[in-house]
């Protein structure tokens, strides 16, 4: 979904909300059950800026905090905070499924580059927009660890 400019307030009458309904969604995008339970820790940003020819990696450590082995999508997102177009509030740009036993910890990462945070700008080319990045690791698009790197020109 796309930013609408009117922040959610829920006692004011011009704001972006439903009068009748919660403004979430039910169930977030990747929301899943499990038998299990997991805990996410220890975000980590390789370095606080990229290039135009970098990488970065993010990284996140997994601990299944339950009772029985479980397997869990750690999912990767991506929010451009200022584009020369509108951007989503978050893209899903990376997942993985790991199965972990009871007490077991897994870290997790993912791979960045430029390419990956492209769009189609306002003259119809693909390229990444310098500026600056938040970044999620969690088991859906509504929880997660939060961090944030810049795309340098």
């Amino acid at each position: 979904m796309k930013n609408t400019g009117r922040p959610f307030l829920a006692e004011q009458k011009y704001t972006s909300k439903y009068l009748d309904a919660p403004n979430e969604p039910l169930y977030p995008f990747g929301w899943g059950l499990s038998y299990t339970t997991f805990r996410y820790d220890n975000l980590r940003v390789s370095q606080p800026s990229m290039g135009p020819n970098g990488r970065i990696t993010i990284r996140a450590t997994i601990t299944n905090t339950g009772q029985r082995a479980g397997e869990e999508v750690v999912q990767l997102y991506v929010r451009d905070l200022v584009g020369s177009v509108t951007r989503p509030v978050k893209e899903l740009k990376g997942f993985r499924k790991i199965l972990l036993l009871p007490g077991e910890s897994r870290e997790v990462d993912f791979t960045l580059s430029p390419r990956d945070l492209a769009f189609y700008t306002r003259d119809m080319s693909f390229k990444a927009e310098p500026g600056e990045f938040m970044v999620w690791i969690g088991p859906n698009s509504a929880e997660g660890l939060e961090g944030r790197f810049t795309l340098t020109p």
